[in-house]
């Protein structure tokens, strides 16, 4: 890991295509800005967290019994509804 010490309106170039830059500090509050090409995807660290929580319960879930019968009986009906005029 690198650690950098910046001020405000200062900034850190990351590949030579990436800027972050430190827009303001205000207490222990740092805003960022960053000026990322359009296929660099940035997300905020405790939202990705949060997904990956949510993708393992419900890889776990996944596994129940009345789930998997509640998905069949989905599919079932889902046949039907397209054979129906």
């Amino acid at each position: 890991m690198l650690i950098l010490t910046r001020k405000a309106n200062q900034a850190v170039v990351i590949d030579g295509t990436t800027i972050v830059r430190v827009l303001s500090i205000d207490g222990d509050r740092v805003k960022l800005g960053i000026e990322a090409p359009v296929e660099i995807s940035v997300v905020r660290d405790e939202l990705l967290r949060a997904v990956a929580d949510e993708n393992q319960q419900a890889a776990r879930t996944a596994g129940r019994p009345a789930l998997q019968d509640s998905l069949r009986s989905l599919g079932r009906a889902a046949g039907r509804s397209e054979r129906s005029p």
